[in-house]
C-alpha cells in the first residue's frame, strides 16, 4: 500500500470500547521515554479510569537525543528522561510503581542476540507477574531502529507469554505519502480518547528535553516536531493487528 493508503486506512479503523481493545490488565512497551504518552497515552489514561492502570516499561534511556550538549551529558540526561516520564504518566493517572526502566542504550535497542533474549524474558516474567493479557508495541512500519526493536520484544513477549498483541504507530503517521510499503490493508481499532485527549497533551508537554526548549546548546539535538504531535494528540488513537 502507498503511505496515504495506509494512513486513511488506519484513520478508518472501527471505533471500540477499551474493553475490546484491552479486555484485561494491559502491558505497554515504549522505546523511549516519551512513546508512551506520544502513542498509548490516551489508552494508559483510559485503564487508569477504569481501575485496571497497565504496567509501562520504558525500552531505552532516551540518553542519546542531544549528543553535544555539555550541560545535559548522557547521565544527567539520563535522569532527567526518567523524571520527565514519572511526571508524564501521573498526568495519566499511573502511578510509579507501574513504571519500568529497562535501561537499554538509546539508539540500540537489540533485535537479537543474548541481550534481547534476556529482556525478553525479563518482561515475560514481568508479564506473568501482573497477570498481563495483551501487550501494546510499537508499530512495525515505525521508521526507528528501537521502535522496530520493541516491536520484535512484543511479538516475543507474546510468544513466551501467550499474550494478545497490538501495535501502535508513532513515527509511522509521518511516512512519506508517496512511499510504497511492504503492509496488507490494516486490521485493528480505534479508541476514542476524547476524554482523555487534554490528559494525554499534559503528559506529552512534561517531556521537556524532547518538546520545551529544555536544552539550548545543542541545535542539532532532537525535538519533537509539530507535525508528530498534530498526529498523535487527536481524539482517538490507533490499534493495529500483527
Amino acid at each position: 500500500m502507498m503511505a496515504a493508503d495506509l494512513h486513511a486506512a488506519l484513520r478508518g479503523l472501527p471505533v471500540a470500547p477499551l474493553a475490546a481493545i484491552a479486555p484485561g490488565a494491559v502491558l505497554v512497551l515504549a522505546p523511549h521515554p516519551d512513546d508512551e504518552s506520544l502513542g498509548c497515552g490516551g489508552l494508559i489514561a483510559a485503564c487508569c479510569a477504569a481501575g485496571r492502570p497497565p504496567l509501562v516499561a520504558i525500552m531505552t534511556d532516551g540518553a542519546a537525543s542531544h549528543p553535544h550538549s555539555r550541560q545535559w551529558p548522557a547521565p544527567r540526561l539520563r535522569a532527567r528522561r526518567q523524571r520527565e516520564a514519572r511526571d508524564a504518566v501521573a498526568c495519566l493517572g499511573l502511578a510509579p510503581d507501574r513504571l519500568a526502566f529497562l535501561g537499554l542504550p538509546d539508539a540500540a535497542a537489540p533485535h537479537d542476540g543474548p541481550v534481547f533474549a534476556h529482556i525478553a524474558a525479563r518482561l515475560a516474567r514481568l508479564a506473568t507477574t501482573h497477570g498481563c493479557t495483551t501487550v501494546f508495541a510499537p508499530w512495525r512500519m515505525d521508521p526507528h531502529c528501537d521502535h522496530e526493536a520493541t516491536w520484535k520484544m512484543g511479538m516475543a513477549v507474546r510468544d513466551l507469554c501467550g499474550l494478545r498483541l497490538l501495535a501502535y504507530p508513532v513515527w509511522g503517521w509521518l511516512l512519506p505519502p508517496g512511499r510504497d510499503l511492504d503492509h496488507p490493508p490494516p486490521r485493528g481499532m480505534r479508541l476514542d480518547i476524547t476524554a482523555h485527549r487534554a490528559a494525554k497533551a499534559r503528559a506529552v508537554s512534561m517531556h521537556q528535553s524532547q518538546y520545551g526548549g529544555l536544552i539550548t546548546d545543542d541545535p542539532d539535538g532532537f525535538h519533537l516536531p509539530d507535525s508528530l504531535l498534530a498526529a498523535l494528540v487527536t481524539d482517538f488513537e490507533v490499534f493495529v493487528h500483527p
